[in-house]
């Protein structure tokens, strides 16, 4: 038996002995996540509209940093929770 045989066997045998995938979220709650995040999202953008234009934009790079972050997570969740695994 060559070396790439016995470490096939040898996966072939932790693949079938190793527990199935369980996430670290639940796939139930997926949903409420995805709403909570997009509908901040939409918030912080509503309020990036808002702010006042400075010469030295810190505050709105920070909540446009925010938003996108919340809302790149809360796509991601969204398409999970309807089955697309990304």
């Amino acid at each position: 038996m060559s070396d790439s045989a016995a470490a096939y066997a040898a996966v072939k045998h932790l693949h079938k002995t190793l527990p199935a995938f369980t996430p670290y979220v639940p796939v139930g709650l997926l949903s409420y996540i995805a709403f909570v995040l997009l509908t901040a999202t939409f918030g912080l953008a509503f309020y990036f509209t808002t702010l006042s234009k400075s010469t030295i934009p810190t505050r709105e790079a920070a909540v446009a940093a925010t938003a996108s972050a919340l809302g790149g997570f809360g796509v991601v969740a969204l398409f999970c929770s309807v089955g697309v695994y990304v």
